[in-house]
Order: structure tokens, then C-alpha cells, then sequence
């Protein structure tokens, strides 16, 4: 059998559909299937393909097929907004999808390629270059056109032994382990050495070991929170007529819960432009500030003076001792837009061509990417908003020893039933282990959940129904390494491995 497979991957063909077919078994490592075992196996056996590139056009298509699998599967949620709401012909918003999948997997591409091309000049072991070739291609993925780091391979491992790592070294630090386990795996074949896998077990150990040197502890405090999921339907979210009404099915909602030192609205729950509400908004901050509760809220701002619109939160009610008014600055304005959703590149040219690049509230302006915690009811709150989670130098940045909670606001109805969702939870999971701190995760119809300190859930809310998460929350103190060093670690790991490819000696490497 295993001759018959090593013939099949003589041809270049086999070789990218077997390519194509990892990138797509690689989607169940992450949620909702979450089988983060695959992982190192899936990328192992994807060296293995590359290995066998004799040309660079061969490395091409093997990392291309791969990254056309990938994301193909893994981010194919995108397409339930572009069907539902893009207002294209299905065959105009496959070609959308197909080219945005084109695109992300250009960077496996590039990482097969310049390996390939690189590898006569490795003395040393050349596999142990790809950690760092792949590090710099998911920078440039992170950073393009604003950027889109969705599906980084860190985040299969949330909730498994190797996420025990995050608050020492971050997602980026489990990507770099994933890497040295699937190198590993990759020489043990090719140089059939079974002594290359104990690395594979001698890091899972050093997994179950990494949370008894974590340095946060309890303070003792505590809020009681509750996350409101109003699941109101998003074909009628922006309908003017509608604006009270979904108003009042979150105010209706948080009614019993007025008791909580902290209640969460998600991303743009009110649906009023809000200089243009501020009588609702200043009556509703006095009602809170008898209450002796806060309540973060997402909201449309405006500002009059340069017309520019901003994706943002506030807070009403107790606010040490002060009162709302608009332009207060105890708010957060979203800095991370979604392309296409939030802003249009070149909207000169895009926005005549279809719905989809004129959808409701598409042209934001950014905030400033470091930002003042939220002070709500004597905690500091470091708030982001939907996409801005999976950008953890961003959150990191607004980050501070005094921070008390993280929290995130979405809106994720645009995805449907589909594991977008799950995946956006899973990232938001990941900065609560990297930061040591609780997150809170409030979104219109799901998946809204509370999390502890070390990414567990506290409780959550099933998707598309309306209710509440409450939940008392422990605070606690103490920086992680990750909060100190940021992906320092993460960075000098990887260069200690390219140090055993030798890349200084001009001689080629079998």
C-alpha cells in the first residue's frame, strides 16, 4: 500500500490532489469539530508532498492546492454573507469566493516556494527552516490589505494540552510547536528514525506542566455580568421602522438583570445613529445610574463635524460618578475594519458593481489602534469589536496590568448556521489564555459566552435564540509572559531552529 502511495506522488497531479485534500481535512482541527491532533499530522504529511518538489512550479502547486483546501473549507462560512446578502448571481459570488480563497493561498505558496529555493544552501537539516518561512508568510498575511489572519494554526489548539502554552509564548509561540512536532513526524519518515518522535511527546508533557508556573492569581473581587443575545434578524437590523423595536427587545431583556454590576449589548445592538438619540441615551444613563449598574453597549457614532461614522461602543450608567453625553470619551471606536463589510477599497469603482460593496453601514472611519480601557463600574474593561479579536497584537497593545476583563462585541448573524461562529468563539478563547484575563463575549444571535482566565467556559447562550449569560466573574491579577514579551518568544524560537538548517554554508542538503 505504501509503495502504491509513493508512486501515485511521483506525479504532480497526486501530489496536489493529496495537497488539496489536507488543506481540507484540516478545517476538523478547529471548532466546532475540534480535533486539534490532526493538526501537526495534517502539516507533517504536507512536507512530505513538498519535499518531493524537484522545481519551483511543483512547490507552487503543492503549497497552492494545500492553502485552496485550507481555506476553502475553513473560511467557506464567507460565502453564506456573500450569498445571503451580497446580491450577486450565484455564480458571480462563487467567483468571489473562489478568488479570495486564490488569494489566502498564495502564502502556503510562498512558503514552499522560497523553502524549495533555499534548500541548496542548507548545510543542516532544511525542514527546520519552515517554521521561520512560515512565520514570515502569515506576518505578510496579518499585515496585506489591512490584513487577514483567520485561521492561524495555533487556535486548533485552544482547548488542548498545547493551548497551555498561550500565556507563555501566545498563539503564534503554539504555531511554532505545532511546526516542530510536524518537522519532527516529517524526518522520522524520511529518515526512518523513530527517535525524531519523542519530541512529539516530550512537548505534550511540557504542555501538561505549563499551567502550574502561571502567575495569575485571584484579587478576591468579583462582578456579576450578563451578556444580552437578542437575536434580532439582520434583514430587518437597519430598517428605521425597526429601531425601536430592537431597542426595546434589548431593554426588555436586560430587565430582570438590572441587579448586575455589568450588562453587555453586542456590536451595534442600537440600531439609532447616536447623536441622534442622545435624549434616549442620557434618560437610560440616569435609569442604569439609579441602578448602580453599567452597561456597554455597541453603537453607530457620528461625528458632525467631519461626517465620518465609527463602528463603536459606549457606557452608560455607573461610570465612576460620571454621566454620558455624546463625545464622552469612555467609549472605544473600532480600529480593525472588515473589508468590504466596513470599508469598500477603491469604492469608486466597486460600489456600482453590486449589493455587495453597498451594504448598510459600509463606510466607517477607524479609531486609533491604542485606546483607553473602558472604565465600567470600577473595573477597566479592554473592548475590541467582532474581527478585531483575531489581531492579537492589537489587544495585546491595549492591554495593561490593570485591565480587570476582556471583551468582545459582534454581530455574527451574517454567517448563519455555519462554523464561523465557532471559529470567531475559539479566537476569542485564545486571548483570554494568552492574557490571563476573563473574557466576555457578547454577539446578536451567537455564540455569546462568558470565559475564565485560562479560556474555560463559565456559560454561553446555543445560538439563534434570545437570552441571557450571566455569570459571576473572578478577577484576578498577575502579567503573563505573553503580556510582557508579546511574540518575542515566538520570533527567537523559530530563529534557534533555522539555526539547526545552517543556512550560512553554500552546499546542498539531501
Amino acid at each position: 500500500m505504501l509503495q502504491y502511495v509513493a508512486r501515485l506522488l511521483q506525479s504532480q497531479r497526486w501530489r496536489s490532489v493529496f495537497s488539496f485534500a489536507l488543506g481540507l481535512v484540516l478545517v476538523f482541527a478547529y471548532a466546532p469539530f475540534s480535533q486539534p491532533w490532526l493538526t501537526p499530522l495534517v502539516m507533517a504529511a504536507w512536507l512530505l508532498l513538498v519535499v518531493r518538489s524537484q522545481h519551483w512550479r511543483q512547490a507552487a502547486a503543492t503549497g497552492f492546492w494545500f492553502g485552496l483546501g485550507w481555506f476553502g473549507a475553513g473560511i467557506s462560512w464567507v460565502f453564506v454573507s456573500i450569498d445571503q446578502f451580497g446580491g450577486m448571481p450565484l455564480i458571480a459570488s462563487i467567483f468571489v469566493m473562489v478568488l479570495l480563497c486564490a488569494y489566502l493561498a498564495l502564502f502556503p505558496t510562498l512558503v514552499a516556494v522560497l523553502w524549495l529555493r533555499c534548500r541548496p544552501y542548507f548545510m543542516g537539516l532544511s525542514l527546520f527552516a519552515i517554521p521561520f518561512i512560515w512565520l514570515v508568510a502569515e506576518f505578510l498575511r496579518g499585515w496585506l490589505f489591512t490584513g487577514f489572519p483567520w485561521l492561524s494554526l495555533g487556535y486548533t489548539q485552544t482547548t488542548s494540552v498545547l493551548g497551555n502554552f498561550a500565556p507563555h509564548i501566545g498563539e503564534l509561540g503554539i504555531v511554532v510547536v505545532l511546526w516542530l512536532m510536524a518537522v519532527c513526524i516529517a524526518y522520522t519518515v524520511l529518515r526512518r528514525q523513530l527517535q525524531w518522535l519523542l519530541a512529539v511527546p516530550a512537548l505534550l508533557v511540557l504542555g501538561v506542566a505549563a499551567p502550574s508556573i502561571n502567575p495569575m492569581e485571584a484579587t478576591g473581587e468579583h462582578r456579576q455580568v450578563a451578556l444580552v443575545q437578542g437575536n434580532v434578524i439582520q434583514d430587518l437590523k437597519w430598517n428605521p421602522d425597526e429601531q425601536w423595536p430592537n431597542f426595546h427587545t434589548y431593554l426588555d431583556l436586560t430587565a430582570p438583570y438590572l441587579d448586575h454590576d455589568l450588562v453587555i449589548w453586542p456590536e451595534s445592538a442600537i440600531t439609532f445613529i447616536e447623536p441622534f438619540a442622545q435624549r434616549q441615551l442620557a434618560d437610560l444613563d440616569d435609569y442604569l445610574r439609579e441602578q448602580n449598574t453599567t452597561l456597554i453597549s455597541g453603537i453607530i457614532d457620528l461625528d458632525r463635524n467631519t461626517g465620518d461614522f465609527f463602528n463603536s461602543m459606549i457606557v452608560l450608567g455607573e461610570q465612576s460618578g460620571r454621566h454620558w453625553y455624546h463625545g464622552h470619551p469612555n467609549r472605544y471606536q473600532k480600529h480593525q475594519l472588515l473589508p468590504i463589510g466596513e470599508f469598500v477599497p477603491f469604492e469608486s469603482l466597486l460600489r456600482p458593481l453590486a449589493p455587495l460593496f453597498n451594504l448598510p453601514m459600509s463606510s466607517f472611519s477607524r479609531g486609533d489602534f491604542i485606546q483607553n480601557n473602558l472604565n465600567a463600574n470600577g473595573v477597566l474593561v479592554a473592548a475590541n469589536i467582532c474581527y478585531e479579536v483575531v489581531f492579537s497584537r492589537q489587544i495585546r497593545a491595549n492591554f495593561s496590568d490593570e485591565t480587570g476583563l476582556l471583551l468582545t462585541i459582534s454581530n455574527d448573524t451574517w454567517f448563519g448556521d455555519s462554523h464561523g461562529p465557532h471559529q470567531h468563539m475559539e479566537i476569542a478563547r485564545m486571548r483570554a489564555r494568552e492574557l490571563g484575563r476573563p473574557m466576555l463575549r457578547a454577539t446578536n444571535n451567537g455564540i455569546t459566552g462568558i470565559y475564565d482566565e485560562q479560556g474555560h467556559t463559565i456559560t454561553r447562550i446555543p445560538q439563534f435564540e434570545p437570552g441571557i449569560a450571566s455569570a459571576r466573574v473572578m478577577l484576578v491579577s498577575g502579567a503573563t509572559g505573553y503580556a510582557r514579551w508579546g511574540d518575542l518568544p515566538a520570533w527567537g524560537f523559530v530563529l534557534l531552529l533555522l539555526a539547526l538548517a545552517r543556512p550560512w554554508k553554500f552546499r546542498h542538503s539531501a
